[in-house]
C-alpha cells in the first residue's frame, strides 16, 4: 500500500507527551488491577440531570434535526451574553462578540489560525496546556516562551519581553485559573497585558476553562472585567469543566468583535455548527439554577483539603491550588518531574502527569487531578508515603 507524505504543517506538530504516559499506564493496567489515575484531566461527575433532561427534550424537536446557523443559535449567544452579566457584569453584544465553538481546544487552535503568519510569534505560558502549540505550529508561527514560576505566584513576568519580541508578537495565551499549576489571576496582572497589548497590537486570548472553580471564597476573575479587555482580547469558555459537559463539546469565544468574526468566518469553512439539541441544553446551563456549579466547586475544594492534608501527613510538603482542579505538587530532590512519575506509577500504582510534559518549566513539579473521590486521593497518598521518597 502506498505511503502518502504528510505536509509540512504535519509535520511541524509536537509530539503528544501525554500519549506515552497513556501507554506506560496502560502496560501496567495489564498486571495490576487496582493503579489510581491522577493524571488525567477528564472530569469524574456527571452531567446535572437538568440539563441532561433538557437535551432529552430539545433532542424530540425537529428543527435540531436539520443543520443549525453554522454560526450556532442565537438563542446559545443571547444565553452566553446573560451568563457574563450576571456573573462577572460584563456587556456582551450577543451578535457580535459572541462566537461558538465545538469545544475550548478546538478555539484555542483556531485563533492561531486565525491571526498569526509564519513570521509572528505567539507569546504562551510555560508551563502550560500543550493545545497552544499545536495551534501555533498549524499556523507556521514561532513561540517565545513566557515562564510561570513559584517565586512570581506563576506569574509571567511582562518586564523581560523584549521590545523587539514584543514588536513581533501578535498573540499571547494566559490562563486563570492555570492549568497546570492551579493559580490564580490577578487585576494588575490582566492590566499589564491589556497594557501591552494596546501598545503593541497584541491580541490577548484569555483560556477561562475553569473559570467557575475558585477556592476560599475567592471567585476567579474574568479578563473582560478590565477596563479596555474587549478593545485588545478575548476570553475562551468551555461547559467541559463547569457543568461536568467534557464530552458534549461545547465552549464559546468573547470579546473582540474582529477576532470573534475572523474565527466565525474559519469556522464556516470547516463545520455546520454542533448539534441543535446540544446548543439548547447548554443555553440552559447557561441560564438554569447554579446550585450544581456551587456544589461542585464545594466538593473540589473539599478534595483539595483532603488531598493537601494526606500529602503532607506522608511528608509531601506542597501547597493547595487556589483554583481549577489540579495541584501542582514539588518532585523530591534527585528525580526528574518524569522519573519521578515513573516510581509512583510502577511501584505506587499511582498515576501523576509529569510537570515536564506542560513545558520546560514544568520540570520539577508533578500535576494531580482533583477527579477521584476523597477516600482515594487518601489512599493514593498513603501509597505514596509509604514509599519514603521525602525522608531523602
Amino acid at each position: 500500500m502506498k505511503t502518502f507524505e504528510p505536509s509540512r504543517a504535519m509535520e511541524r506538530l509536537p509530539s503528544q507527551f501525554f500519549a506515552k504516559l497513556v501507554k506506560k499506564v496502560n502496560g501496567v493496567k495489564k498486571h495490576h488491577d487496582d493503579v489510581i489515575n491522577l493524571g488525567q484531566g477528564n472530569p469524574d461527575q456527571p452531567t446535572p440531570a437538568h440539563i441532561v433532561d433538557k437535551l432529552k427534550e430539545a433532542a424530540e424537536n425537529p428543527m435540531h434535526h436539520k443543520y443549525a446557523p453554522f454560526a450556532g443559535h442565537t438563542f446559545l449567544k443571547e444565553a452566553v451574553a446573560q451568563y457574563y452579566l450576571r456573573e462577572y457584569g460584563v456587556e456582551i453584544d450577543a451578535q457580535t462578540e459572541v462566537a461558538v465553538l465545538g469545544g475550548a481546544k478546538t478555539g484555542l487552535i483556531e485563533l492561531s489560525q486565525c491571526l498569526l503568519n509564519p513570521e509572528d510569534l505567539a507569546l504562551v505560558p510555560d508551563p502550560g496546556y500543550p493545545d497552544y502549540w499545536s495551534g501555533v505550529e498549524l499556523a507556521g508561527a514561532k513561540m517565545h516562551m513566557m515562564p510561570l514560576i513559584k517565586e512570581l505566584d506563576f506569574h509571567p513576568d511582562f518586564t523581560t519581553l523584549k521590545e523587539e519580541t514584543l514588536e513581533q508578537a501578535k498573540l499571547m495565551f494566559l490562563n486563570y485559573p492555570n492549568n497546570p499549576t492551579g493559580a490564580i489571576a490577578t487585576p494588575a496582572l490582566f492590566q499589564d497585558a491589556i497594557e501591552l497589548g494596546q501598545k503593541h497590537d497584541l491580541c490577548i486570548v484569555h483560556d477561562f476553562a475553569y473559570g467557575a472553580i475558585g477556592f476560599e471564597g475567592k471567585k476567579p476573575l474574568s479578563f473582560l472585567q478590565l477596563k479596555g479587555a474587549k478593545d485588545v482580547g478575548v476570553e475562551v469558555m468551555t461547559l467541559s469543566k463547569t457543568y461536568n459537559m467534557a464530552g458534549w463539546r461545547v465552549g464559546f469565544v468573547v470579546g473582540n468583535k474582529s477576532v470573534v468574526s475572523a474565527i466565525e468566518k474559519l469556522q464556516d469553512h470547516l463545520f455546520c455548527s454542533i448539534f441543535g439539541g446540544i446548543q439548547e441544553a447548554a443555553a440552559h446551563a447557561l441560564l438554569s439554577d447554579q446550585q450544581c456549579v456551587d456544589d461542585l466547586v464545594a466538593t473540589y475544594e473539599s478534595r483539595r483539603n483532603v488531598l493537601v492534608e494526606a500529602a503532607h501527613k506522608a511528608g509531601w510538603e506542597a501547597e493547595a491550588p487556589l483554583g481549577s482542579f489540579f495541584a501542582w505538587f514539588p518532585v523530591p530532590k534527585d528525580y526528574t518531574s518524569e522519573e519521578f512519575a515513573d516510581v509512583l506509577l510502577e511501584e505506587a500504582r499511582v498515576v501523576v502527569a509529569p510537570g515536564v510534559g506542560f513545558g520546560k518549566y514544568g520540570e520539577g513539579y508533578v500535576r494531580i487531578g482533583l477527579l477521584a473521590d476523597e477516600d482515594t486521593l487518601r489512599e493514593a497518598m498513603e501509597r505514596i508515603g509509604a514509599l519514603r521518597l521525602f525522608d531523602k
